[in-house]
């Protein structure tokens, strides 16, 4: 761990990237009530139309931005969809992409699973009882120890 570095997460993760998907273009949509606690798969997918919500491609960690859902651990990495294909889910859900060059997919499910993210994550949540969301700046400016790539 010698040649880890510190880093600042917006700097290793694309939070929420732009994704293109027309409305009323039909895709695979993927629910909160569909990922499971602390299971890394998506189980199961609807196909619908496109009205709005998160948009992923497969490698992207989708990770729950509410109460109580982040608690409870829902967080999955997709794998659900084919090459250059765009899916859809939850405006609920905050999109973690590595950075070409930068991270590694797997990695960064790993790090939003791990404490030094959701703990952080947590603690950062507002609004009224029952209702408390994620604040994406939080997130950005979190510090941890990372790997060198090829590793």
């Amino acid at each position: 761990m010698n040649k880890w570095k510190l880093v600042r997460a917006a700097d290793f993760i694309d939070f929420n990237p732009r994704e293109s998907l027309s409305k009323g273009t039909r895709a695979k949509k993927v629910g909160m009530e569909r990922l499971q606690p602390f299971v890394r798969d998506i189980p199961s997918y609807e196909v619908a139309t496109f009205n709005g919500g998160s948009k992923f491609r497969n490698g992207d960690t989708l990770m729950a931005r509410i109460t109580p859902c982040l608690e409870n651990g829902k967080t999955a990495k997709v794998d659900i969809l084919e090459d250059g294909e765009v899916g859809f889910g939850s405006t609920e859900f905050i999109v973690l992409r590595e950075k070409t060059g930068v991270s590694n997919k797997d990695f960064i499910y790993y790090l939003a699973m791990s404490p030094i993210l959701r703990e952080k994550a947590i603690k950062s949540m507002v609004g009224s009882s029952g209702r408390q969301r994620v604040q994406q700046g939080v997130l950005n400016d979190i510090e941890f120890y990372a790997p060198p790539l090829d590793e």
